[in-house]
This record gives structure tokens, sequence and C-alpha cells, in this order.
């Protein structure tokens, strides 16, 4: 997977916005907003290709959690950025 290009993350009023650069990425119908610790993956995973499994990893290694629930929130966060178009399988 990756990050399509022409998205950026923005912080806004301390809240993490994805914006879109381009007339073709525009849709004002949603905001498309990350919490902290989907930022800091976005963030991480920014201009490169990536696994489930190494979003995971990065999880492991960055914050406090079992295995279990990192796999599960990277697999939710993966849908909801796949049902947007964020990125490219």
């Amino acid at each position: 997977m990756r990050i399509k290009s022409g998205f950026e993350i923005r912080n806004i009023c301390g809240e993490n916005i994805i914006i879109a650069h381009g007339v073709e990425n525009i849709d004002f119908t949603k905001v498309i907003t990350l919490n902290e610790t989907a930022a800091f993956l976005w963030n991480k995973m920014q201009d490169k290709d990536f696994t489930e499994d190494e979003l995971v990893n990065v999880l492991l290694e960055e914050y406090e959690v079992n295995e279990e629930v990192a796999q599960k929130d990277v697999k939710e966060l993966v849908q909801s950025w796949k049902e947007v178009g964020l990125i490219n399988p």
C-alpha cells in the first residue's frame, strides 16, 4: 500500500486534518481528521510503500499496546483510509 500523492496532513486548530492538493483530489463533502496515533502512522508511512504488518510493528515500537489490539486498530484504520480513497492498494 501507499498513501496517494496529493494528500498531506496539517494541524489546524489542534486537529490533524488531511488536505488535498490538485483539483482531481478535492471533495468537500468530507473532512478527514486523524487522531494522534493515526497521524503518527501517516507521517511514518508518507512517501513509501507499507503493509499492515509494518504499521502494527510501528505501533508496537512506539506505544504500549498488545499485538492483538494493534492488529485490530491497524485493520480498521487501513479500511477507513481505503474507503475514502487515501491509499493505493
